[in-house]
């Protein structure tokens, strides 16, 4: 064989071994936010032990999100097939920050949510979605339940 042909088969071998190295293999969120569509891969994302995690804050979506806009996401049935819910914090007219929760979702029961904020004029800060991990614990210091959340998914409020 050609010097030339063996040397093109090794570049063009090692490109595609490069390029699968790089390769996410995690579940990936579309975000939809007055038409528009932005697909992404999680910011943070654990295995089933909450090890092996991998952290990638560039992976989160920013859009901008006019007051009364809903927000819907749609996940993958890797998701899906576990509990997961919708985290998300907007602001009122008068400033006033509030967080909230959608309902965790069962497994296998749906692949999507339409985040509706409670009033039309309060704006969308950021909002997350959370697969979540081992049961939930108590925090002795704050009382507060504590959802291990083996990945998120991250949209916020573009300015």
């Amino acid at each position: 064989m050609p010097r030339r042909v063996v040397a093109a088969l090794l570049t063009a071998g090692t490109a595609l071994l490069l390029a699968g190295c790089g390769a996410s293999d995690h579940p990936e969120v579309t975000w939809t936010v007055g038409g528009t569509d932005r697909t992404v891969g999680p910011t943070q994302f654990c295995d089933m032990r909450m090890e092996n995690c991998s952290d990638d804050q560039s992976a989160q979506v920013a859009l901008p999100i006019p007051a009364g806009t809903e927000v819907k996401v749609a996940v993958p049935e890797e998701v899906s097939a576990a509990p997961w819910s919708v985290v998300f914090s907007y602001t009122a007219p008068d400033g006033t920050r509030t967080d909230g929760r959608s309902p965790i979702f069962t497994p296998n029961a749906q692949q999507d949510y339409t985040l509706t904020l409670p009033d039309p004029a309060d704006t969308l800060v950021t909002a997350q979605v959370q697969l979540l991990g081992a049961a939930p614990g108590i925090d002795p210091a704050t009382g507060e339940v504590n959802f291990p959340t083996r990945g998120t998914w991250v949209l916020v409020a573009a300015p």
